[in-house]
């Protein structure tokens, strides 16, 4: 089943996109802007990322297991409002492989991406995630997970990859050209992913993030030792200064018509 659309034609998702501009260049000084953009809805798809039913950090998993109920009611009126829904659970496609979520996307044919955008070089994270993040102490790395949180609803017309070339097809042959990416972890999989938003943006697909949907692998004892909460939020604020914008989540439970032009 593929999206019906005819009923969203002409509606869209008014977000407000909070983004970090450096006013005075060189100054080190960033100003937090909200711009408001709409999107419509026939050409906007939504990404949940490695919401996995466990992580090998158990942090991670209580974060994500209280998430993923709040992230579920979202996702339901984003795809009633026709946005595009794509599970990416990394690691778990054997899980899916015969359903009719992963074979959709699996039977459209690759498209070759496009040469990467050559962006600026920005700076490191501002939080340091090299012991991996786990902030209770954990320190065994391993995979932990199997499938997607099952608080998180999959249904039609949905479709399941972890593949950033799949997902890049699939929003072409569809005329998607906005991505917005919520889940965990801010820092790692989010960024970095084959269809995160590093790759996709430097892909020219328009990125946004949900920075109350999405959480880090931050431990406060390293630096630059705040809580988790706080890292959490410089991660994101690196982000929006250097990657793409970001929205809260009520921005997707409405669409509304245009705006007629001024």
């Amino acid at each position: 089943m593929t999206r019906n659309l005819k009923q969203f034609r002409k509606k869209v998702f008014r977000l407000k996109l909070r983004t970090g501009v450096e006013t005075f260049k060189g100054s080190g000084t960033w100003d937090e802007v909200i711009v408001k953009k709409e999107f419509p809805v026939a050409e906007t798809a939504v990404l949940i990322c490695d919401m996995w039913d466990k992580h090998w950090c158990e942090g991670a998993t209580e974060r994500v297991t209280r998430m993923a109920p709040i992230m579920n009611s979202v996702i339901k009126a984003a795809r009633r409002n026709g946005a595009q829904i794509i599970h990416s659970p990394s690691d778990t496609m054997n899980f899916y492989a015969d359903t009719p979520y992963r074979m959709r996307i699996v039977s459209v044919p690759l498209v070759a991406p496009p040469k990467p955008l050559d962006l600026p070089i920005p700076p490191s994270l501002p939080i340091d995630d090299s012991d991996g993040g786990c902030d209770t102490g954990e320190k065994e790395v391993y995979k932990a997970w199997t499938r997607q949180n099952p608080a998180i609803e999959i249904t039609d017309p949905d479709v399941i990859s972890d593949n950033g070339q799949e997902i890049y097809s699939f929003m072409q042959q569809g005329g998607i050209k906005n991505l917005i990416i919520m889940g965990v972890h801010t820092n790692m999989c989010v960024l970095n992913r084959s269809f995160g938003i590093k790759q996709m943006t430097k892909w020219g697909v328009r990125c946004v993030l949900v920075r109350d949907l999405t959480d880090t692998m931050y431990n406060p004892k390293k630096s630059p030792y705040v809580s988790h909460d706080e890292g959490t939020k410089l991660v994101v604020e690196h982000i929006e200064k250097y990657w793409c914008p970001s929205i809260l989540s009520d921005d997707l439970k409405e669409t509304y018509p245009p705006e007629e032009p001024k």
